[in-house]
């Protein structure tokens, strides 16, 4: 396994992470894909207050437990569950953060968190009273360090001025270019870390059948799904998939949620088949036009 700096933190991430979401209630199961991807050198975990209420950040807390000085654990912050658990609100208020900050140590049954993420964010947010929380934390020790969640560049564009984020956590995949027109660059010259979700597209990367995605038709598609797998001679499909997303300077981690141990063996590519080369890149990027931000820009 390899691994990259997180933006400007000390953090030193391995290029393929674990998004918690994913993991079943099995508790002898998630021991052991748990196990098994630590062993590999994944050492960065995701999860957030809003998954299942809160209950995934209490699985991943006690199942890393044994690891805690060895692992990165991440987690979100902004999504305020209703009261009769029909939905959430968006809350990005400096209390709201600093309340959920202790239930989040609590349930992960840990002293600090090493990457807090706000889990969303938009332009009409009081920005600053929600940098005032994450700063207060890092003064607090509670925190390592903080960043965030977004796919939206004008959101994005105000955090990196305003604040001293060292990650933003973003769709990208060879089916979701849009960060390579703006964001990708802008994070990149600012030496903040890229943390990419959605490297496989909800599966449609990796062998799943085709079928329209964001702006593309089910036959852009497959195509993009067929140039995948033509360049995957020496890996799987999702392997592929994940090193498109790790071959841009910008990205420090490809986030991917794993269930299984098979799913996890499909993705952690081996070193000497991992890095794609000039012309399998060439190739990914010419299989369908790119596509960009129609909103928030």
């Amino acid at each position: 396994m390899q691994y990259r700096s997180l933006g400007k933190s000390s953090l030193e991430v391995s290029e393929v992470s674990f998004g918690c979401m994913s993991l079943e209630k099995d508790s002898a199961q998630n021991k052991a894909l748990i196990q098994q991807a630590i062993d590999q050198g994944v050492n960065l975990f995701d999860t957030a207050d809003l998954y299942e209420k809160g209950e995934n950040e209490a699985r991943i807390g006690g199942l890393l437990k044994p690891w805690r000085s060895k692992v990165i654990i991440a987690t979100k912050v902004g999504n305020q569950w209703k009261e009769d658990g029909s939905g959430w609100n968006w809350n990005p208020s400096k209390a709201h953060i600093l309340r959920s900050a202790e239930d989040s140590l609590r349930r992960l049954q840990t002293g600090y968190i090493d990457l807090y993420q706000l889990h969303g964010g938009t332009p009409e947010d009081n920005i600053d009273e929600t940098i005032e929380a994450f700063e207060l934390l890092q003064q607090q020790g509670k925190i390592r360090y903080y960043g965030i969640s977004s796919i939206r560049p004008n959101v994005i564009r105000e955090y990196v001025q305003r604040s001293r984020i060292v990650s933003v956590m973003m769709q990208y995949s060879l089916l979701d270019r849009r960060p390579e027109e703006a964001c990708l660059p802008l994070l990149q010259e600012n030496k903040i870390g890229v943390l990419a979700r959605g490297s496989l597209a909800k599966g449609l990367l990796a062998g799943k059948p085709a079928d329209a995605w964001l702006d593309y038709t089910a036959q852009q598609v497959q195509q993009a799904a067929q140039a995948v797998e033509q360049a995957s001679q020496h890996r799987t499909a999702a392997q592929t998939a994940v090193q498109y997303t790790l071959a841009h300077a910008a990205v420090s981690s490809a986030v991917v949620g794993i269930r299984t141990q098979q799913q996890l063996q499909h993705v952690l590519a081996p070193a000497e088949a991992g890095v794609l080369t000039a012309a399998e890149l060439s190739t990914l990027q010419q299989a369908i036009p790119p596509n960009y931000y129609q909103q928030h820009r």
